[in-house]
This record gives structure tokens, C-alpha cells and sequence, in this order.
């Protein structure tokens, strides 16, 4: 009977914005014959990072392109592993010899240290082995002193309040997602002058053990092989690594005061969108806005990912002949009105 040595896991995490879809499908891209198979942790009612993915499987058919992505919905993967990602690795682990490695991308609100220490249940440990955490920093927004791209609202709501006086929970989360990492991704970092990059490289740091390193990136544009083969077999060592979150319960998870809900649009002018999506981040407590629109005009749906006041856009596909043309946006943020929100955004556009 073949014997099958353990079948490598690579966890990505980072905060909302900071690359992690970016530097999985450079991973894909540059597979090199790698069998991967990709679990995508989406926050938000809707898989729009699942759909980026799936457009790595160059040269599959779309029966095996659809294969290739699990998109676990409904919450972070601490809050969903075990009514949803036990099942999906046991799926896996009976491929395992079909398989070279195994990509999850959690939510950017997740703490992956819950996930780690589900490799150490016996039907999954004896199959797997945690090649590595790598967390991507969106090194601009560590810069700015915000670790993510838009919690200014946050913050303020900390200094007003005193009776407060830690971190605000996006930061505790900034460094619970740094407490578990094997390796640490400043992403972005062409956005940084020599010195601002510096400086967010210190700050990074000083969370991590001296043994845990540093690279910097943009684009997530990095050689597989420093991404991958780490054997750092963390669900080994992860229960002595302390983060915030150790002690509180489920409910007390600091990412359940996040919201996330999706907007429906017809065809849409691009300058007036993004010109309307700008005046939303700059009124709402808005984290994340991405989806894809149809242009008037235009063969082909746009792809919109905006993290704070920065949106990125390209074309990325054309429209299906069956499909119905039209705007679709998942909006990511803290204490949300939904209504007024998309009722500003109707307004703006009309």
C-alpha cells in the first residue's frame, strides 16, 4: 500500500485590501505544474474574490476551473471551520494523491490562529501539515498609522471613549494576524519611499520572533519558492504563540462588529461610479468596496477593488451571452447604513 507523506498547507491572511488575492493568483499564475487546490474564505454575500481566482485556471476547463475554488461564505473561518471547513479538507485529504498543495485564503477579518490548530485534529493531522502563515501587510496603510485602508471612524470612537484604554480592535487584529505568521509579506511596498518602508518594516518587527522573516513585495509578485516549501509545520507550535483572542469566546470576537452587504445596479457611467464610490468612503465608515460593473457600451465587465480612497480597475472579462449585464458591489465596513448608502449611490448615479 502506498504510504503518502503529508500534503502542504499554505494560510494566507492579512487585512482587507492588503493582497492576499493578488499574491494567490500570482501564485497560481506561476504554478509550474504544482496540483494546488485553493480554499477562498470570502467575507461578504457575495464570492467576488472566488470569481478573481477562478480566472488562474489558464489552460483548465471550466468543469475543473469551478473544482479548483471552495468558497466558504458566511463569516470568518473561526467562526465557520467546523460546520464548513472540515468537510472541504476531507475532501481533499481523500485527493491528497492528486494534490501538491493545498492555498486558503481567509477572510481579512479572520484570526488565523483558530484555523491553525484545526490541523491538529486527528483526521487532518495525519494527512496535513501547516506549511507556513504567511501574512500580507498592506505596508501604505501601516504607514499611515491605520493597518488597514480606512478606520479612522474607529479610532475616533477610541480616543472619545474614557473608558478605553488599549488598541483599537483593528490593531489588536493587525498583530493576532503578525502572532501567527511564519512569514511576513510588506506588500505594496513600491508605494513607499526607502525610508517609509523602513519604518513599517521596524513596526512589523517588533510583533514577531526573530526567526519569523520579512520580504517585501508589490503586486504579491514573489518566487514560489520562497513562498512555499517553509515546513514550518506551525499547528505544532501555534499553541504557544499568544494573541489577543486567547481567552475570549466566540461572541466576543472583536471582526463581529464588521458588516458586509452587497448592492445591485444596472449599467453604470465608470467615471460617475468611481466618483460616487470615492464621496461614499469619504461619509461612511467604509473598509473594502469591490464587485464589477457594466459599462455602457463596453463588451467587457469591470472589476472594481477599492480599499479606502484607493480603487483599482480593469477590464477583466467579457460578458457571457446568457448572462445578465449588470453592477454588482460587496461593501465591507463598521456600523453601516445600509440604506443610506445605497440609497446615495442610486442618487448619485441617477
Amino acid at each position: 500500500m502506498k504510504t503518502l507523506a503529508k500534503l502542504p498547507v499554505t494560510i494566507v491572511t492579512g487585512f482587507l485590501g492588503a493582497g492576499k488575492t493578488t499574491l494567490l493568483r500570482h501564485m497560481l499564475d506561476n504554478a509550474q505544474g504544482r496540483r494546488i487546490a485553493v480554499i477562498v474564505n470570502e467575507f461578504g454575500e457575495l464570492g467576488i474574490d472566488g470569481e478573481i481566482l477562478k480566472q488562474c485556471s489558464i489552460g483548465c476547463s471550466e468543469e475543473e476551473a469551478m473544482g479548483r475554488v471552495f468558497e466558504l461564505a458566511n463569516g470568518c473561518l473561526c467562526c465557520t471551520v467546523q460546520e464548513e471547513f472540515f468537510p472541504v479538507m476531507r475532501e481533499l485529504v481523500a485527493r491528497r494523491g492528486d494534490l501538491d498543495q493545498i492555498l486558503i485564503e481567509t477572510s481579512g477579518l479572520a484570526l488565523p490562529k483558530p484555523l491553525v490548530q484545526a490541523f491538529q485534529w486527528p483526521e487532518i493531522r495525519n494527512a496535513c501539515t501547516v506549511d507556513a502563515v504567511i501574512t500580507v501587510v498592506d505596508s501604505p496603510a501601516v504607514a499611515a498609522g491605520t493597518f488597514a485602508a480606512h478606520p479612522e471612524q474607529v479610532d475616533e470612537q477610541r480616543r472619545q471613549d474614557p473608558n478605553l484604554d488599549h488598541e483599537s480592535p483593528l490593531h489588536e487584529l493587525f498583530e493576532d494576524q503578525l502572532a501567527s505568521a511564519d512569514l511576513v509579506v510588506l506588500n505594496k511596498a513600491d508605494l513607499l519611499d526607502a525610508d517609509a518602508l523602513a519604518a513599517v518594516r521596524a513596526e512589523v518587527a517588533e510583533e514577531l520572533p526573530p526567526a519569523v522573516k520579512i520580504i517585501e513585495a508589490s503586486s504579491g509578485k514573489l518566487p514560489l519558492d520562497i513562498l512555499l516549501g517553509l515546513n514550518a509545520e506551525a499547528e505544532l507550535h501555534i499553541d504557544s504563540r499568544p494573541t489577543h483572542h486567547d481567552h475570549e469566546g466566540h461572541e466576543d470576537h472583536d471582526h463581529d462588529e464588521f458588516d458586509s452587504f452587497h448592492l445591485d445596479l444596472p449599467e453604470v457611467a465608470e467615471g460617475a461610479l468611481l466618483e460616487a464610490l470615492g464621496q461614499l468612503v469619504e461619509h461612511h465608515a467604509i473598509l473594502r468596496i469591490k464587485g464589477f460593473a457594466a459599462i455602457p457600451g463596453k463588451p467587457m465587465r469591470l472589476l472594481i477593488q477599492g480599499v479606502g480612497k484607493r480603487f483599482d480597475k480593469h477590464f477583466d472579462r467579457k460578458w457571457l451571452q446568457d448572462e445578465t449585464r449588470g453592477t454588482r458591489l460587496v461593501v465591507i465596513g463598521q456600523e453601516l447604513d445600509q440604506a443610506a448608502i445605497a440609497n446615495e449611490l442610486r442618487t448619485a448615479l441617477a
